[in-house]
């Protein structure tokens, strides 16, 4: 197990405080990385995958933009321009709202559906994840809890 420290060779912490900011971002870049290298095999980003999430569990209903942000992992993600992306990619479906001119319903394909069910095969097949071999299910649990705690 590699400490924070080798990580980015550093001796030492101002305190527990400074490297525990410093390992959750370390960490949290660390498992973006490998969570893109994942998604780049289905031509999705993480954000996009996010959105298709969201959508997917709206199904068959559809979702305006502003739910779709205020549900978003990364919330500086912009939302626009991803829903483009999934309706290029024909995964999304976009509309003005019938009964209000100024509300775009959005919806996932059958497209979108498909390529996540393969992504949740492809997901299922690296059970546990690589990531989390080292850890218990008490240990994630924990963390899981400390992590809730952290925001609250």
């Amino acid at each position: 197990m590699k400490r924070i420290e080798d990580e980015i060779k550093q001796k030492q912490f101002q305190n527990i405080y400074v490297k525990t900011d410093v390992n959750l971002l370390y960490t949290s870049g660390w498992l973006q990385n490998e969570k893109a290298r994942f998604f780049k095999r289905f031509d999705l980003s993480m954000q996009q995958f996010n959105v298709l999430r969201i959508l997917r569990g709206q199904h068959p209903r559809p979702v305006m933009l502003n739910q779709i942000t205020e549900r978003m992992i990364d919330k500086m993600s912009n939302a626009t321009r991803l829903v483009d992306k999934l309706n290029q990619k024909g995964l999304s479906t976009r509309e003005l709202n019938p009964n209000s001119r100024r509300q775009v319903d959005i919806c996932i394909t059958e497209k979108g559906l498909e390529l996540l069910k393969e992504i949740d095969t492809a997901m299922n097949e690296q059970f546990p994840p690589a990531q989390y071999t080292n850890i218990t299910e008490a240990e994630l649990v924990q963390l899981n809890h400390i992590l809730d705690k952290i925001r609250s």
